[in-house]
């Protein structure tokens, strides 16, 4: 299975780096996509410490994807196969996904990477997942998820559930990586199945 994972400048980086942990332990091949600002907030929330550069946050990320099939990519490469239609591709994830991403996407713009993968999704009818976090939300937020729900994509909210009994932070990350890991039909033992 082949995963694009796009990481934009939302709150949420723990969700990130934990779809980059349980993904490279998956049997995918996962392509990382971060923009300018998804670095900062990965480097921000994982790392206390907006200034690092994007090498060495993304080499702390990658600490994650022990012995996984992962390969980084620069948001202006265009060459990369997440560009195209014609690469096959499985699913795409933006986690996070700010508002900015959602509207640009939305909109059929594409600035970076991230933008035309998405919209490579679309136009292919693949799996597409976005994972906004943003609250409250606007009238233009909502209007653009809805597009983009109608135009066949997944909007999953960074918003965990309690009901599962969660006893830490990390068991409410995995809520939401359990639910996204379902989105893309991988098997997922994070989170106990209600009725279960």
């Amino acid at each position: 299975m082949r995963v694009f994972l796009g990481i934009t400048g939302a709150s949420g980086a723990p969700y990130a780096a934990r779809l980059v942990e349980v993904l490279a332990r998956a049997d995918v091949e996962l392509g990382i996509c971060a923009s300018g600002a998804g670095i900062e907030v990965l480097a921000t929330e994982l790392y206390a410490n907006a200034r690092l550069s994007r090498d060495e946050t993304l080499e702390r990320l990658l600490e994650h994807a022990d012995g996984g099939n992962v390969t980084v990519y620069d948001p202006n490469d265009w060459k990369a196969p997440y560009a195209s239609g014609s690469a096959k591709v499985d699913a795409y994830v933006i986690c996070p996904c700010s508002m900015g991403t959602l509207g640009t996407i939305a909109s059929g713009a594409m600035d970076n990477l991230i933008h035309r993968a998405a919209s490579v999704a679309l136009k292919e009818e693949r799996k597409l997942v976005l994972m906004p976090r943003e609250t409250p939300l606007s009238t233009i937020h909502l209007r653009n998820m809805l597009t983009l729900r109608e135009a066949g994509a997944t909007i999953l909210f960074l918003a965990p559930g309690f009901y599962h009994g969660a006893e830490s932070v990390d068991d409410l990350v995995d809520f939401i990586v359990g639910r996204a890991l379902d989105q893309l039909g991988l098997d997922q033992a994070l989170v106990k199945r209600w009725g279960e």
